[in-house]
């Protein structure tokens, strides 16, 4: 009997001591899972901020070129707007892997473009000394005009370039504005917001011969001063990601570059001040830009 209840005893031990090894060990794997959560949030957190200075150093770098200029150029000032959208997508997005990395191609597409937008512009204030020599105001003006308008093309090849390899569809060149429209079908641009009746916005999809031929879309959202979504404002959602946008922007694309315009127009009369407008491949951000109405 006593060897019994010995027999027992010992197994009870045995037992006890291999469910305080497996506790110990529970606890010990919780506590590394917790760890390595806080160590990914922090590096996460860490990649997001240097994101970030990287687009504010790109952003002050633009803005000692515009600060340069005498007469506006408009592809460093458009380049600049692009920036600070993207800061501002930046600032909401979420803290992952795959956010950080579409942030990241991005902000590596802008510094390309931003190296041939300075290029070019350090090239236009040397030729601009010597024009303003020989050419009176005028013949200066319609100079640069020209000069700004080949640096939007080289943009444009380069921002194609860039895209050229992956596997989805990317755009360039996206500009938007407010529009007169006249009884005839003609469209005026305008910056005044009272007289505006639509917001026209055009854009380049960039040639990728990875992504098949077929029937595509894109999603546009229009964001007016109180950020308010204007059009249709409705509603679309890819996993966990809710989209609210303006219009669907819907083409047949043939494996070349594709130039498009869509307008979009308010329920009411429009708000003066800074609009801004988005351009999505499904939940992805794409392009961005922006623009006032006074």
């Amino acid at each position: 009997m006593e060897s019994t209840n010995s027999n027992k005893n010992t197994g009870l031990k045995i037992a006890l001591g291999i469910l305080l090894a497996l506790f110990i060990g529970t606890g010990f794997y919780t506590s590394k899972l917790y760890n390595d959560k806080k160590i990914n949030e922090a590096q996460l957190t860490k990649e997001k901020q240097l994101v970030m200075s990287d687009l504010s150093n790109m952003a002050k770098q633009y803005d000692i070129a515009i600060g340069e200029n005498k007469i506006a150029n408009e592809d460093l000032t458009e380049a600049r707007n692009r920036i600070q959208g993207l800061m501002d997508s930046l600032k909401i997005s979420q803290n992952s892997v795959n956010s950080l990395m579409s942030f990241r191609k991005k902000y590596l597409s802008l510094q390309e473009e931003m190296n041939v937008l300075l290029t070019e512009n350090d090239k236009l204030k040397i030729q601009n000394a010597l024009l303003a020599t020989s050419l009176d105001s005028t013949n200066v003006r319609l100079a640069e005009r020209t000069m700004f308008t080949d640096s939007l093309l080289v943009q444009n090849t380069e921002l194609a370039t860039v895209v050229e390899n992956a596997a989805v569809l990317q755009t360039v060149g996206l500009k938007a504005f407010g529009v007169i429209e006249r009884s005839s079908g003609k469209l005026i641009p305008t910056e005044r917001a009272r007289r505006s009746d639509k917001i026209r916005l055009c854009y380049t999809v960039a040639k990728n011969t990875l992504v098949g031929a077929g029937d595509k879309e894109l999603y546009v959202q229009v964001l007016d001063p109180s950020d308010n979504v204007l059009g249709a404002n409705e509603q679309i959602q890819f996993g966990e990601t809710v989209l609210n946008y303006s219009l669907v922007s819907k083409f047949n694309y043939e494996n070349r570059n594709l130039n498009i315009c869509e307008f979009v127009a308010p329920k009411g009369e429009f708000s003066k001040g800074r609009y801004i407008v988005n351009i999505f491949n499904k939940k992805e951000l794409v392009s961005t830009t922006e623009f006032t109405l006074e």
